[in-house]
């Protein structure tokens, strides 16, 4: 099968090439020899990839700090179950699923990959391929971020950073729709684009003072940084700032301070599946890329604009 690999953690993206790689043993997989429970071989057809993902241990060692190069990277997928391993329920052949991979497993940038079966979700069929690897990700972070971590309640205020990108966009409509009051943040370029997907307030964070927000009771942040240390002082007693750039470098005075890596859930990719389809959540999805242009899209010094999805298949 064609892949994209790297095997040099300091090459960064221009380390990615275009590869052969074996396809999954579906027949060793099926049978008890070598079996790993719950595993199935889906033939992706749409796969997400996370700008930072180089940057991660997991991508070049295994749980036992194992060096696992030539590793494909790639977690967020779309496509088609073409195989269960011995002892697996839930799904069948024939499927139509999206969700993450591990992290420390060969990834989706393929034509296939092998993923617990647990980490994946029905795609319906009315929700398009690469809108659900599009929404895999940033869907779920945006999800657990505001009600898993951020415990986001109706008549809140909350503060997404980035709020024009994919993940913030997706906090932003999810956070509306929750009944919070929603003040975006970003550049000038992306304050129409947040203001779309349903920021009622906008802050140009390069000419707009921050603290004139005043206080809010949630603050999604994407960004660290200055930004994260300036956001903890304006979350107000008993509120909670919720990051996913790691361990937050400042908290609030009388609130907590989270920092999380997101987890597939299959009850949470349903709810996200189910906004696309009825028109509740939007997709923010950018460049669309083949498989063959894939390195060439993300090495690209052209500002990002939403997700960029690589479709593996027509």
């Amino acid at each position: 099968m064609k892949a994209i690999v790297v095997t040099d953690r300091a090459a960064g993206t221009a380390g990615m090439r275009l590869a052969e790689r074996p396809d999954p043993d579906a027949a060793r997989l099926a049978g008890l020899e070598g079996a790993n429970y719950g595993d199935v071989v889906v033939a992706v057809h749409a796969s997400g990839y996370t700008g930072d993902e180089l940057e991660w241990p997991s991508t070049w060692i295994d749980r036992l700090g194992r060096d696992r190069t030539p590793s494909i990277p790639g977690h967020e997928l779309a496509g088609v179950v073409t195989a269960l391993s011995y002892g697996t329920s839930g799904l069948s052949v024939g499927q139509r699923v999206f969700g993450l991979t591990d992290w420390t497993r060969d990834g989706t940038l393929a034509e296939y990959t092998v993923v617990e079966a647990r980490n994946l979700a029905p795609l319906p069929g009315d929700v398009d391929l690469v809108a659900g690897a599009g929404v895999a990700m940033t869907g779920l972070t945006a999800w657990q971020g505001l009600f898993d971590h951020g415990r986001l309640r109706a008549g809140q205020s909350v503060l997404v950073h980035g709020a024009a990108g994919a993940v913030g966009s997706m906090a932003t409509q999810l956070a509306r729709e929750a009944g919070a009051h929603v003040i975006g943040t970003g550049r000038a370029t992306g304050r129409r684009a947040a203001l779309d997907f349903g920021a009622q307030e906008f802050v140009d964070l390069d000419h707009d003072t921050l603290e004139d927000v005043g206080r809010v009771d949630l603050v999604f942040d994407v960004i660290g940084g200055d930004v994260q240390k300036r956001s903890a002082a304006l979350v107000r007693a008993g509120g909670t700032l919720v990051t996913v750039t790691g361990p937050p470098e400042a908290r609030p005075a009388d609130g907590l301070a989270v920092d999380f890596v997101v987890v597939s859930d299959r009850a949470q990719l349903g709810e996200i599946a189910q906004r696309v389809r009825d028109g509740r959540l939007r997709t923010n999805i950018g460049t669309v890329a083949t498989l063959d242009d894939a390195v060439a899209a993300f090495t690209t010094t052209a500002p990002a604009k939403g997700k960029t999805v690589i479709r593996i298949r027509p």
